[in-house]
């Protein structure tokens, strides 16, 4: 369970990284973070995945097992993110 907090205590960094970038490069308009939000969505799809694989490849679970852990881990700051979307796309 501490292994999976620290997953997605990292996927709210990446989140971070990903408006904090959005603003630098942006500024401060909407679209932009909107933007970042989305592009985050598929970042750690794939960083989630990666964590999938390497519970299954590298530490012995069976896919049954992770299958859980990958949609918590993925859906918490999947759904964050998609609020910022959302929040910040309506303009």
């Amino acid at each position: 369970m501490s292994h999976t907090l620290k997953v997605i205590g990292a996927g709210f960094a990446l989140l971070t990284v990903c408006l904090i970038v959005a603003r630098l490069v942006g500024g401060p308009s909407q679209p932009h973070l909107a933007r970042a939000a989305l592009i985050f969505v598929g970042l750690w799809l794939v960083g989630a995945g990666v964590n999938m694989w390497v519970g299954v490849a590298k530490a012995g679970y069976s896919v049954a097992e992770e299958a859980p852990i990958f949609l918590v881990v993925f859906a918490i700051p999947a759904t964050v993110a998609l609020v910022i979307w959302w929040r910040f796309s309506r303009g």
